[in-house]
This record gives C-alpha cells, sequence and structure tokens, in this order.
C-alpha cells in the first residue's frame, strides 16, 4: 500500500473519531445547560411566587408548599402587605445542588423600601425535579432570622413640638401622661364594668363587648392621664384584667384649661381625619385636634422612626429610620398675664365671657382667656357690637379735626335722626355737659350730635387707623381671628348708631384691644400672636395724631376717675384708663346686652367682654370688676 494511501485511512480514522468525540461532547453540553436551566427556573419560580404571595406552588424539598407558605406568614406578618419584589440576583448549581441569592424588595405601610439579599438552595427532589431546600436549623426568608423567627418591627415615636412663649417660657411642653386603654383579647365584662367606676366613663362594656363580637384585638381607647391625674387612680387601675396602662410624652399646658381653646388639644385622629387624609393620619398616631395645636400640626407633629430586627434578637437592626421630632412654635401669650386672666374668668363659673391682653411695647397678645374654656374662642373669634368702646374712634376722629373736647354738648335722653328715636342706656340724660364729661358718662345721644358732620367714611378711617377694622388677622398666625368692621355708612341712621358702636359695626376683643393699645402707644402696631412660624406681612408701627392721642388719653382717665369705669380706679399696679360699652344685640330672635371694658394699665391693653348680662346692668357694672379683679391679680402676680 502506497504511503498516501496510508495516510488516507488515518485521517479517515482521526475523521471519524472525532466526530464521535465531538458528539459526544456538544451532548455533554446539552446536559449541563439543561440542568442549569431547569435549576434556575426553579430559583425564578420561588422568586415569582414569593413576589406573588402565591408561596404555597413553589416546588420544595424538605417540606410541603402549604407548611412554607404558613411559616412565611408568620415570619413575615410584621412586615405588612405591600407589593414585594423579588429577584434572582446570582444563580450557581454543582451536580444536584444548587445556590442562588435572591434580592427582596418589600414596600412598607409606610411606603420605604426595606431590601436584602436571601441566599436560598435547590436540590433535586424524588423524580428529578428541581425545588428548594428548606433547613429546619435556620430560616428561608432572611438570613439573620433564626429557624421559626419572625420579623419584629418596632415604632419610634420622636417627641411633638412645644409651644413656647417670650423667653423660651414653656406655655405647652412635653410632659409624661398615661394612655388608659382596654385590650378585648384579655378583658371581661367584670374588669371593664370596674373600670368605669373608676375613670367614671360610663359606656366602656358595651364598647367591650362589641369588640369581642367582632373579634377585634385593637385596643380600645379610654382616656389619657396626667401624670398627677394618674397618680391618684393607679392603684385602683394596676390590676384590673385586660386594662393596658402605655406612659409616653405629650405638650401640655400647667393646667387643662389654660389657654384654651386657643391652644387646643392633641389626640389619635378621628376616624373621619384618617379616612379623609390617610397619608398624613393613621389609627394609633397623636395629633394635633383643635386651636394652634391643629393649625400647626404638620410642623408641631413628629415624624415616627421605626426598626425591623430579628424577633429573637431585637438589637439587631436590620432596617429603620430615626424618629424626627417636631419642630417647636412660638407665641407671645406671657405665662403671668394669661394666669390672672383666667383667674378673673373664674369667677364667672362658666359664663360666656372672655379677656384679651397685649403687650403695649410690642403689641404681642399676651392674654387670650375665654370663659368657657371649650367652644369658640370668642376672645379672637367672636363678632359682637362692641358699644360705646366705639366712641374712641369716633372721639378720634373729632380730635383729629381740632374738636375741643371742652366744647359743650348737650345729652337729651333721646333724639330722631331720619324718624329713628336714639336713645341712652337706660334713658339717662345729663343737660349741657362738656364734651369730656359726655365721653365719660358715655352719652350716645351727645355723640350723634357731635359727629353729625361726619362723612359717610370718617368713622371708619378713624377706626381703621387706630387697628379696628384693619386687615392684620392674617398676620396674627392663628386661623379665625377677626380684625372687626367698620363699614361705610349707607345712609344718616346708619351712621348715627355707628358712632356708638351699634348697627353694623361689629368686633371682637381682640380687635378693641388693639384699638386701645394704639391709644397707649401713640402707633398704630398690628397685633403679633405666634411669631415662629414668622407670617406674612409687615408689623412697622404707624404713628397717630399725636395732639389727638394725648386729648383721648385724657378722657379715658376720666372715665375712670369721674365716669363709668370708677371700678377699676383703686387696683394696684399704677392709673387706669378705660372706656366701657354696653352694646344691645339680636339672635335668633333673642335679644341681649353684652358688658365691655377696655383700656389700659401700664404696658398692658385689655379688653374685658361678660355676655348676656342682666336687664339695667351695664359694662360698668359687669365687665369693669371684672377688669379690677384681671389688674390686681396681675399687679400681684
Amino acid at each position: 500500500m502506497s504511503s498516501r494511501a496510508v495516510l488516507g485511512v488515518t485521517a479517515g480514522a482521526v475523521l471519524i473519531a472525532g466526530g464521535v468525540g465531538g458528539y459526544m461532547y456538544l451532548q455533554q453540553v446539552s446536559a449541563v445547560d439543561k440542568q442549569n436551566s431547569a435549576a434556575k427556573a426553579a430559583a425564578t419560580a420561588f422568586a415569582h411566587d414569593w413576589s406573588a404571595r402565591t408561596l404555597d406552588r413553589a416546588t420544595y424539598v424538605g417540606t410541603t408548599g402549604h407548611a412554607a407558605a404558613a411559616n412565611f406568614a408568620t415570619a413575615t406578618g410584621a412586615l405588612g402587605t405591600g407589593p414585594i419584589s423579588v429577584q434572582v440576583a446570582t444563580f450557581n448549581r454543582d451536580g444536584s445542588d444548587a445556590t442562588a441569592t435572591l434580592h427582596v424588595a418589600w414596600t412598607l405601610a409606610n411606603r420605604q423600601v426595606f431590601r436584602w439579599d436571601d441566599p436560598i438552595a435547590l436540590t433535586k427532589g424524588q423524580g428529578g425535579t428541581w425545588g428548594v431546600q428548606v433547613d429546619s436549623t435556620k430560616s428561608l426568608w432572611h438570613p439573620k432570622l433564626q429557624a421559626s423567627d419572625a420579623f419584629a418591627v418596632t415604632q419610634t415615636a420622636g417627641l411633638r413640638g412645644e409651644i413656647r412663649g417670650p423667653g423660651g417660657s414653656g406655655i405647652m411642653i412635653n410632659q409624661t401622661v398615661y394612655d388608659i386603654s382596654i385590650d378585648p383579647t384579655k378583658a371581661t365584662d367584670a374588669s371593664i364594668g370596674q373600670l368605669q367606676n373608676v375613670v367614671n366613663i360610663p359606656g366602656l362594656v358595651t364598647q367591650l363587648d362589641k369588640a369581642q363580637k367582632a373579634r377585634s384585638q385593637a385596643l380600645i381607647p379610654v382616656i389619657t392621664y396626667r401624670q398627677d391625674d394618674y397618680l391618684a387612680y393607679q392603684n385602683n387601675l394596676q390590676n384590673l384584667q385586660g386594662v393596658v396602662v402605655q406612659q409616653r410624652k405629650q405638650p401640655l399646658a400647667a393646667t387643662r384649661t389654660f389657654g384654651q381653646p386657643l391652644l387646643g388639644t392633641v389626640g389619635q385622629p378621628t376616624a373621619e381625619m384618617v379616612k379623609k387624609s390617610p397619608k398624613t393620619y393613621q389609627v394609633g398616631q397623636y395629633v394635633g385636634l383643635s386651636g394652634l395645636q391643629a393649625q400647626y400640626d404638620a410642623r408641631l407633629r413628629p415624624t415616627a422612626g421605626f426598626s425591623i430586627t430579628p424577633r429573637s434578637d431585637t438589637s439587631d437592626v436590620l432596617f429603620g429610620t430615626k424618629a424626627t421630632n417636631g419642630k417647636n412654635i412660638s407665641v407671645t401669650l406671657d405665662p403671668t398675664v394669661q394666669n390672672a386672666a383666667e383667674s378673673a374668668l373664674a369667677s364667672v363659673k362658666d359664663k360666656p365671657a372672655a379677656i384679651v391682653a397685649i403687650n403695649v411695647k410690642t403689641g404681642g397678645v399676651s392674654a387670650v382667656a375665654n370663659s368657657p374654656t371649650w367652644g369658640i374662642n370668642r376672645a379672637l373669634s367672636g363678632r359682637y357690637a362692641p358699644g360705646s368702646q366705639m366712641k374712641i374712634a369716633t372721639t378720634y376722629a373729632l380730635l383729629t379735626h381740632g374738636f375741643n373736647p371742652n366744647t359743650v354738648v348737650s345729652c337729651p335722653k333721646s333724639l330722631y335722626v331720619d324718624g329713628y328715636e336714639i336713645g341712652n342706656f337706660e334713658g339717662e340724660t345729663a343737660g349741657s355737659p362738656k364734651f369730656s364729661q359726655d365721653f365719660a358718662n358715655s352719652c350716645n345721644t351727645a355723640f350723634v350730635k357731635a359727629s353729625s358732620g361726619f362723612s359717610d367714611t370718617e368713622l371708619q378711617q378713624a377706626a381703621n387707623t387706630l387697628g379696628l377694622g384693619d386687615d392684620w388677622a392674617g398676620e396674627l398666625g392663628v386661623d379665625g381671628a377677626y380684625a372687626g368692621n367698620v363699614p361705610t355708612a349707607n345712609g344718616a341712621t346708619d351712621k348715627a348708631v355707628s358712632v356708638f358702636g351699634q348697627g353694623r359695626v361689629q368686633a371682637s376683643p381682640l380687635s378693641i384691644a388693639v384699638m386701645s393699645a394704639s391709644v397707649a402707644r401713640g402707633s398704630y402696631l398690628p397685633p403679633a400672636l405666634v411669631t415662629d412660624p414668622a407670617p406674612q406681612g409687615s408689623r412697622t408701627p404707624k404713628a397717630l395724631n399725636a395732639a389727638a392721642i394725648t386729648e383721648l388719653r385724657k378722657l379715658m382717665r376720666l372715665t375712670v376717675t369721674d365716669g363709668t369705669a370708677t371700678a377699676v380706679d383703686k387696683v394696684p399696679g399704677g392709673p387706669v384708663y378705660a372706656k366701657t360699652g354696653t352694646s344691645e344685640f339680636a339672635e335668633g330672635g333673642t335679644t341681649g346686652v353684652n358688658g365691655w371694658l377696655t383700656g389700659w394699665q401700664g404696658n398692658t391693653a385689655f379688653c374685658v367682654l361678660v355676655e348676656s348680662i342682666p336687664k339695667g346692668k351695664s359694662g360698668g357694672n359687669t365687665a369693669a370688676p371684672l377688669a379690677a379683679k384681671f389688674l390686681t391679680v396681675l399687679a400681684n402676680s
């Protein structure tokens, strides 16, 4: 055989052998790919079932799908029902075993995303099917969880912002409170019946029965006690079955009634609040419910923190955020002045009344006291006919045009304007005195005569110049504050009754106090109450007519020494300047009279209102004695 032929045969044999080897190699590669694909498919399917919360459908080795799903529900229940994304991040197979790393992203109720990498093992089960290997010594759901462990979520509450006064004085500051609630899973009718008697709140047993019938596990809130109050009930509460006592911090004023309803209250949001603003309010939070606490809730409210840990080791924080404290707000309330005002109002025993005080130098509202201490904030938001206090603005208008207080202006019992009879309080008459005495004795008819030459806007302009009816309510920082309204006169009768604060003229106690503060200061300065956050607007003082103010001060002093406000003449603390008011009202078919006094002593301007005074009474013998109590307590503080 030739060498060429031998070489040809050899080459053919090599080609045949190579062909057979290559075929076997390709088969091996194909088998490896199939095994890799099958194992990875099992990991991907498990990731998909986790994302869909259908873990009973996944394939497992070492447990059943039902058991795995039940264990998942127990281990992860605290994380909530938010969306889950699970992806296979890495994969490796070694023979009949494989490992994968799953990247888990779990959206929590607070919309934050808890992310972690979870290593899993896969193996071939009976029949050669790949499944997730379950190890009874550790958790399948997180590398830090032990066998039969679970995630624990702990909420951490920051401190609510405080309300602070001048110089950082405490108006509403964080103090310890005790929340009393009922655990319906443990309480009995007998124990809650005892609780009703201790806290004096009826209907608690009925609430418990409803919760138990509904199989509710949520705590039923009962009452929140200040520390001193709780200590008085502590022994009677401690051993009641199903009664839960939880301690926390909450801003409190010196007393339950201090500064109310202005300051407002803090408590859990109502069902209506949660339904209306679910992203802002959640059950279990503590939020502002009224007053400044509600108005500035977004600033005062802390941002809750939380931590996710293994239940077996709560020191090992897997994810979370720190709580952020709320921000303080600053107000001009002076605790000493506020306490004096509330002390005076205590004597009227929940009769509708109010006292407002203003720091003359700064224009800051130093006291807002209301009686009763619940309901409307009549001191700032009430709308009333101011009565003869309006004569301050009327007199300022006269004096700025050179009117002489020594001018004789008669004070008849009544007079007619366009056929409408206008009279004095209780039909009084004073003959023909000087205007200064008309002011001191508050003669309506004399004021109608003296102001007969006013234009339709003259009284309005004078009042606005002194701050009554000016646009300062938005700069005060308190929702609902009323600056008053002195409309343009629409006829002779309307103009006549406006000069002594009847007709369409309206004012709040605060707006009247602003007017008195302007006279005391000699300039108009818009009032302030909330100073941080700083409200919009300018508080630049505007000078008043000096000559007119000098005369007006004399007249207001004469009213105290020799007029309708003698009740405040002898109080301690220095000379008082004042003007009384007695205003008629008709509302809802009811008529009545309100008593007023406004003025100042030293650096404190004030206004006192007593609603619905008895027939025959006036501001001089209702509001003035209340003002005397206020000034006396303040002087002795």
